[in-house]
């Protein structure tokens, strides 16, 4: 079957969930789920991720490349090297299989093979940029591309038009945070609907730094009768997890949680790190947010993407070097100490959410498609 399109990249959740939220928006547009098909990882989240839905999905070996020049690092990359040639073969002869009208890039590892398929078979190419600082693959390719759907003004990719960052349909039902809608996603998540509620998420896979502060916290909330502390350790991290807290506290802890627009919900603040897709869901579903960025990550992007909402007075940021649960207690009693703080800052993501940012990435992909 001849393809619409073709939406590449993964082997992170925030890509995954962006190329699904592409291609359920193109759908949306007319065009049949069967003829957009996406592309990524056999090492990332997507098995997980996109079980269930409808469009037909491949999975290309390879695996990112590590930014270190240790010996490890070094084969580890010789391996990354011989995983791009294999998948990009594959992807090659996937796009002459199915002569897609246009190949649209979230970026990620998982993203290349397709892209480079593209560029050398004269496929348009679409480039979807999430974050502020854009990554390696998109700078690469960039010249190559028909257009560059962008979350921010000012992102250095030629052709760019801003878009905002798609976004699922099920974040921007979230965004309703009356108190009917907030006690039932409580009451799904298994928390009490009157107890204020903290979520920690480290992302798909988890973060080590947010678990142990996360821990920490509950040991020192476990005489907390009027709070809950719901936790999303990542499956890595699930079996070094720490023990459930004894006392008053309700803490749930979850090796993964698929239904996280539930947990924006119910939560009053959420800890998580500051992927651009996690920062535009909450900037949808108008999460206050306490943003601890991943160290090391290219060009400090998450840094710069939690500026964004920092800036707003939507979110506050935390340095991974000084989240600790002394820390991590200081700054949450201090926020659900203050109801109006909490409202006004809702208020502010909020305002800078862009809830049918899908549909005008669709729009671009629809616009380059030969």
């Amino acid at each position: 079957m001849t393809r619409h399109a073709v939406v590449a990249g993964g082997g992170t959740g925030g890509h995954v969930l962006l190329a699904l939220a592409v291609a359920r928006a193109l759908a949306a547009r007319g065009h049949d789920p069967a003829t957009i098909e996406l592309v990524g990882s056999e090492r990332g989240q997507e098995a997980d991720l996109l079980a269930g839905e409808t469009f037909p999905v491949t999975l290309l070996p390879g695996r990112g490349i590590a930014r270190r020049m240790d010996a490890a690092s070094l084969r580890a990359n010789a391996g990354a090297a011989v995983g791009l040639v294999a998948a990009t073969a594959r992807a090659v002869g996937l796009l002459r299989r199915d002569r897609p009208r246009v190949v649209v890039s979230v970026g990620g590892y998982a993203a290349f093979p397709a892209d480079l398929a593209a560029v050398a078979l004269g496929v348009p190419l679409v480039l979807v940029n999430i974050d502020a600082v854009p990554g390696l693959v998109h700078r690469l390719l960039g010249r190559f591309a028909a257009a560059s759907a962008v979350s921010f003004p000012g992102t250095a990719l030629p052709r760019a038009v801003v878009t905002g960052t798609a976004v699922r349909e099920e974040v921007v039902a979230a965004a309703d945070r009356t108190p009917e809608a907030v006690a039932g996603a409580r009451g799904a998540l298994g928390l009490p609907p009157e107890r204020p509620t903290v979520g920690v998420v480290g992302g798909s896979l988890g973060a080590g730094r947010l678990n142990t502060a996360a821990g920490d916290l509950a040991r020192r909330w476990a005489d907390r009768g009027d709070r809950s502390l719901y936790h999303v350790t990542g499956r890595r991290n699930w079996e070094g997890r720490p023990a459930d807290p004894a006392g008053a506290l309700c803490y749930r802890a979850m090796p993964f949680e698929a239904r996280i627009p539930l947990l924006y919900q119910a939560a009053d603040v959420l800890v998580c790190r500051a992927g651009a897709v996690t920062v535009a869901e909450l900037a949808v579903a108008g999460v206050p947010a306490v943003l601890v960025p991943l160290p090391g990550a290219p060009g400090d992007h998450q840094t710069a993407n939690a500026r964004v909402l920092v800036d707003a007075g939507a979110g506050v940021l935390l340095p991974d070097d000084r989240c600790d649960g002394e820390r991590l207690a200081a700054v949450l009693d201090e926020l659900l100490a203050d109801p109006a703080r909490l409202r006004a800052m809702s208020a502010a993501a909020r305002a800078l959410g862009r809830p049918d940012a899908a549909d005008r990435v669709a729009e671009v992909v629809d616009r380059s498609a030969r």
